[in-house]
């Protein structure tokens, strides 16, 4: 039997995985692009934040897209090791007025009130305490600040909740929870917020793109298989399974204050 002392915390873990894959995800097609980072930019053209913080930054695409309408973005993220590779690609790109800081979203290292545009993209589902990383964002934004939220949502129904948990959690096992949007709303709701906009969308996963990312170990990409060929048909057709396994995520943005 496994001792306590051998398991590393959920912090811990989740650096340990992302911080090997860094570059990865600053090449991601997934993360790279889409409508949501586009919104994120002209939100930022609206706004002209002076101090924006783009919150779980992973490789940071959020704050690429800020940074043009800001007078500086403070990239956060637990993995230090992801963070360089964000400050290399920032570098490359002529971005100058970025900056990085390694801190978990539960216990950001900034003052109250110390920006006034936020920026989270697909990360709360890592989170230790999402509620607790929540209050965070809001404690270091200023009063009536925007600040947008994007992530993989669960679907509704219990046996697709399940299944997107369980292959999750098989390809990264790192991953807490994707919440849903009523959970999302009644979180923000809780942590201060106030939505003004809801933006539901369907992101196709590509399995081997997905996987390779996180360097899925090939028993656990087995697994991932073995689920998806073992689910019943409301959950394949929501998914749409194809044959290679890839499949679509339901995606919600979130606009806030």
């Amino acid at each position: 039997m496994t001792s306590p002392s051998a398991h590393p915390s959920q912090h811990s873990l989740a650096d340990s995985r992302f911080g090997s894959v860094g570059a990865r995800y600053v090449t991601s097609a997934v993360h790279a692009s889409g409508a949501d980072l586009d919104r994120i930019a002209a939100r930022a053209a609206a706004a002209r934040p002076a101090r924006a913080l783009d919150l779980g930054a992973g490789g940071g695409h959020v704050a690429y897209a800020m940074a043009p309408h800001s007078g500086s973005v403070v990239a956060c993220d637990l993995s230090a090791a992801m963070l360089e590779q964000v400050e290399i690609e920032a570098a490359r790109r002529g971005l100058g007025n970025i900056e990085t800081t390694a801190a978990p979203a539960e216990a950001l290292p900034f003052a109250d009130g110390a920006f006034d545009m936020l920026a989270c993209r697909f990360s709360t589902h890592h989170w230790r305490d999402a509620p607790g990383g929540l209050r965070e964002a809001r404690r270091v934004l200023q009063r009536g600040a925007p600040a947008t939220f994007v992530d993989v949502v669960a679907p509704g129904p219990a046996p697709a909740d399940t299944h997107l948990q369980a292959v999750e959690l098989l390809r990264d096992t790192s991953h807490v929870r994707d919440y849903s949007a009523a959970q999302w709303l009644t979180m923000l709701e809780m942590s201060g917020f106030a939505v003004e906009a809801v933006v539901p969308s369907r992101l196709r996963m590509d399995f081997a793109d997905w996987t390779d990312r996180m360097r899925t170990s090939t028993v656990n990409r087995a697994a991932i298989r073995a689920l998806q060929a073992a689910a019943p048909r409301e959950v394949a057709d929501h998914f749409a399974i194809e044959p290679d396994g890839s499949f679509t995520i339901d995606v919600l943005l979130i606009e806030a204050r």
